[in-house]
């Protein structure tokens, strides 16, 4: 059996109580206390995850934009010095290779935050569509991150740092931040519908950040949080999970995330015909909020019906520990994606009613 991958991080796991899973090949923390106490603590205070799982791939070179327009769907030439950016990776018939962060660091030099599970699979498919004077080189090795998320984030960050996390606006960042003597990128980004930031730094700081943030924010009641919440953070505030709801098979269109895909840009990027096309016209398929009408919880993969066709299946669900809800994501026919609609998700074997719901589920309010 292969070994585990483990962050920097994972000597102090055990010190806070960490329950570990293997996630992608990681020997990661699912919880630290609980995933409902962990949630909510994101949701009311602040959380802080390790999530140094993730790649990091660095693009520089004087064609480097023009090499990010074509493999992205969004338009990179928007970004300025500072900022980042939401896109996608396509494959030509419009399926999802990724989705990721494009850090603009300079006019020739970018960083790429990729999924855990897709790392190779992405750095191989960047490194065979390069061309002019482009260098694409894999630094997750050397970069760990850390995500501080909820309302009390900035206020316990603050405690670490003179730069005013004022100046960092939504979706900018800033290198060099001293944080407690560790210096470090602070991005203000997330994966759970609030407020806060991601910090990459040096692997070796990480554990020494990680204990400063959680004193930082002791009384403020800041917990360690693992992937059980913040799959659950994410999912109400239906930002989509690689492998369900975007894939090789399920395009960003199906997947809601057209706001991210710039048919309109000059360049031609991979997938694009196929991408105008369902933009224009309609995707086939539609990811839509359902919630359950009888007793049931939706789980990824589970079928869903109308009468007697499978119209698509559940991408994610659970009970939304915000809402008290069971809820889920499906990727259902269009024809079946209006609001109201009556639909049945089969659980083991019995076809359990729903309704198909507005998502997102959870928006924080200011």
């Amino acid at each position: 059996m292969a070994t585990l991958k483990q962050t920097p991080l994972f000597p102090v796991y055990e010190k806070h109580g960490a329950k570990t899973i293997d996630f992608g090949g990681w020997d990661l923390p699912v919880q630290f206390s609980s995933i409902k106490e962990e949630h909510d603590a994101v949701r009311t205070k602040a959380g802080l995850f390790d999530v140094s799982h993730m790649g990091e791939v660095t693009v520089k070179g004087s064609g480097a934009l023009a090499y990010l327009q074509k493999m992205l769907t969004n338009d990179v030439a928007k970004i300025q010095d500072g900022q980042a950016q939401y896109s996608i990776m396509c494959y030509p018939d419009g399926g999802s290779v990724d989705d990721l962060l494009v850090y603009k660091k300079a006019d020739e030099d970018y960083l790429l935050v990729i999924n855990a599970s897709n790392i190779d699979k992405d750095v191989e498919w960047l490194q065979k569509h390069a061309e002019g004077d482009v260098e694409v080189v894999n630094v997750s090795d050397d970069v760990s991150q850390l995500a501080l998320q909820g309302p009390l984030a900035q206020q316990t960050l603050q405690k670490l740092t003179d730069v005013d996390l004022n100046e960092i606006g939504f979706f900018q960042f800033k290198e060099g931040v001293d944080l407690g003597g560790v210096s470090g990128l602070v991005s203000r980004t997330g994966y759970t519908g609030e407020d806060g930031f991601e910090i990459y730094l040096n692997p070796s700081d990480a554990p020494v950040l990680w204990e400063k943030i959680l004193e930082a924010g002791q009384e403020d009641g800041v917990l360690p949080c693992g992937l059980g919440a913040r799959d659950t953070l994410r999912f109400e505030a239906k930002l989509a999970l690689y492998g369900q709801e975007l894939s090789p098979d399920i395009s960003p269109i199906e997947a809601g995330l057209g706001f991210a895909v710039k048919v309109d840009k000059e360049e031609d990027f991979i997938g694009k015909d196929v991408l105008k096309e369902q933009k224009e016209n309609g995707a086939p398929r539609k990811l839509v909020g359902i919630e359950m009408i009888e007793r049931g919880i939706p789980r990824h993969g589970y079928p869903v019906f109308a009468g007697e066709e499978q119209v698509g299946e559940v991408t994610t669900g659970t009970q939304s520990p915000t809402l008290k809800k069971n809820v889920g994501l499906a990727l259902v026919k269009k024809e079946y994606a209006q609001l109201g609609q009556e639909l049945y998700v089969q659980i083991r074997n019995k076809n359990i009613k729903a309704v198909v719901v507005k998502a997102p589920f959870y928006r924080r309010s200011n």
